[in-house]
Formats: C-alpha cells, sequence, structure tokens
C-alpha cells in the first residue's frame, strides 16, 4: 500500500516525517553555498511538512548549526532537530581526530546548543566510533545529558552491529544513522538487521549518492567529492552504466532518476535525510514519498546495483574509519 510523504515514522521517542532534510550541504561541502538560498530552501522544506532537520558541529566548523538556528527561530516546537560530535577537525591543521570521551561529550553538546539556539537537541549522535573511548562509557554519558535535558534521545553514526548492540544495552539508542542507496548496500548484511531486530530507527544518510544517483557531478574545483574515489573518471564511467538502469526505470515511470533511487531507499523502511541548495531539487525530492515502485522495478534496480559491485570507495584514503563497512 502507498504511504503519504507526510506520513510519520517513530525514530525511539520521536516522531519524525519518512523524508528528512540533510543539511551539511550548506555548509560549503559540495561547493559554494549562498545563504540566502540555503535559508530559502529551509524555509521551503518546513512549508512541505519536513520536520526532521539533521546537521553536525563539524559541518562548516559550527556554521551549519548556527544556520540552522536562524531557520528554526519561532518554530522550534514543531521540528525534530538532530545534531552530531565526536568527528572533530582542528582548525589550524584541518587534521580530523574521533572523540567520544565523555568530557568532551559533554563540551561539545553545550557548545551545540549555543550555536543552535535551543534548550534541547531531540536527537544527539555520535558521529563516528572513537577506538580510544569503550562505547559504554560513551553513551552513558549521553545517557546522563538525556536525564539532564540536555538531548531528547541518543543516536550513533556508522557503528557495526556489534558496537550497536553493547550500546543499546547501556541505554536505549533511537536512531542508527549510516551510508545507505542504491551504490551503497553493504549494512543489508548485517547492521540494518541488527537495528531492526533491536527496535532501532535507521537513518539513511547519502541516499542519492552525494548526487551521483541523481545524474550530479562535482563541478566547481571546491566541491569536496571531487577527492572522492567514487567520483574519480574511471570510476564515473563504471558506476554510469549501472545509473543507466535506474534512468531507465525513470523514464518508463515518468519520473526524475533521483526520484526512483530515493523511492527505493524509502521502499526500505528507512528515513532518508537527502540535502539540497536548489528549492526545485527539494520538492522533487519530497514527491519521491508518494512514488511506489513496484516489485519488478526494485528487483531491476538491486540487479543493476549488487551489493560490493559500486566502483570506488566511498571516501578518501585517510578519512576516519567506518566499522564494518570499510573500504565500501
Amino acid at each position: 500500500m502507498a504511504t503519504s510523504s507526510s506520513d510519520r515514522v517513530p525514530l525511539g521517542p520521536l516522531s519524525v516525517t519518512r523524508q528528512g532534510f540533510g543539511c551539511m550541504g550548506l555548509s560549503h561541502t559540495y561547493g559554494r553555498a549562498d545563504e540566502a538560498e540555503s535559508l530559502a530552501t529551509l524555509d521551503r522544506a518546513v512549508e512541505l511538512g519536513i520536520n526532521f532537520f539533521d546537521t553536525a558541529d563539524v559541518y562548516g566548523l559550527g556554521h551549519n548549526e548556527q544556520l540552522l538556528a536562524k531557520a528554526i527561530k519561532g518554530r522550534r516546537d514543531r521540528l525534530v532537530i538532530a545534531s552530531k560530535f565526536g568527528n572533530r577537525l582542528d582548525r589550524e591543521t584541518s587534521g580530523r581526530a574521533l572523540d567520544g570521551r565523555p568530557d568532551y561529550a559533554r563540551e561539545a553538546v553545550e557548545a551545540s546548543l549555543r550555536r543552535l539556539g535551543v534548550e534541547q537537541i531531540d536527537l544527539y549522535y555520535l558521529h563516528r566510533l572513537d577506538p580510544q573511548t569503550p562505547i559504554e562509557e560513551t553513551v552513558g554519558e549521553l545517557a546522563r545529558l538525556k536525564d539532564q535535558g540536555k538531548i531528547g534521545a541518543i543516536g550513533l553514526s556508522e557503528v557495526d552491529a556489534s558496537v550497536l548492540r553493547r550500546a543499546h544495552a547501556v541505554h536505549p539508542i533511537a536512531a542508527l544513522q549510516s551510508e545507505y542507496s542504491l551504490w551503497t548496500r553493504e549494512v543489508e548484511a548485517e547492521i540494518l538487521p541488527a537495528a531492526r531486530e533491536l527496535g532501532i530507527g535507521f537513518v539513511a544518510y547519502s541516499p542519492l549518492g552525494r548526487g551521483f544517483l541523481a545524474g550530479a557531478e562535482p563541478v566547481e574545483a571546491t566541491d569536496r567529492r571531487r577527492q572522492h574515489p567514487r567520483f574519480q573518471a574511471e570510476a564515473v564511467a563504471a558506476n554510469s552504466k549501472r545509473r543507466a538502469v535506474a534512468e531507465a526505470v525513470a523514464g518508463r515511470l515518468g519520473v526524475t532518476v533521483a526520484q526512483v533511487s530515493l523511492a527505493w531507499v524509502l521502499s526500505k523502511g528507512v528515513v532518508p535525510i537527502p540535502g539540497t541548495r536548489h528549492i526545485a531539487h527539494l520538492e522533487a525530492n519530497w514527491a519521491a514519498g508518494d512514488l511506489d515502485l513496484d516489485a519488478g522495478s526494485v528487483a531491476e534496480l538491486e540487479a543493476a546495483f549488487p551489493v560490493g559491485s559500486t566502483v570506488g570507495a566511498r571516501y578518501p584514503a585517510g578519512s576516519p574509519p567506518v566499522p564494518g563497512l570499510q573500504p565500501a
């Protein structure tokens, strides 16, 4: 049975729209971002009915949270705000460090609360697992922050099934966020089944393959995707052959390839958080929630994108490791 794009689904104690909005790209990650355009897009997202907005302290080194603060002012009670900590970027060296220490968790949440201009962050994730800090210690501190009302629910990002189970034993985890799309399906083996078994919501970031599955490729020199193996010429040539199948499905259904790719993710019962700086793209993404793919189309898409077949690693060499998902 087809569902409406505006239907709500649970993430632990939270109720969110079937599709959220990923804010990262509003802070120059994929080339230059215009603040007025970004705010207009966020305004339109709220008008459409989207209530779930995802940011992180590392996006734009705080800029992304400050931008979102402007967009949500005066309508905070209608929205679910998610942010993350633990994936630190040094302003001077641009080096990264993973930090899940309890003391840092408290320091980070206080800073994010100030930037967002809110009293509570509805969903607060550990952005990446800190191999030097047991997950039990990190989640224990997040549970204390929840008890104090600073966060509403606890999330984890890019952890494997065993870590997810250990964390959930300390305190219920509301959501797991990992990359999931037609060209990144590795979570289907163990991670997504574990989340479902434990009753943990799954949030899919980059559901359009950082734009590739929407037919987009980097244009600007400052676009971070230029550093990604999957966006190098040889990989693009190979992966475009698979995308052509999605394009054919889209043509048959009279929709865009982005809508087909997003509808496939939605068919898996997860909450995708596509991001864009353009209102037209936002509206098209939202409309994908009303596209009900038939079984034949789903099978055709999955045959074109078998697990592990995508050419190129997900992240550049030297990026923080992703437990259970490397080198994909």
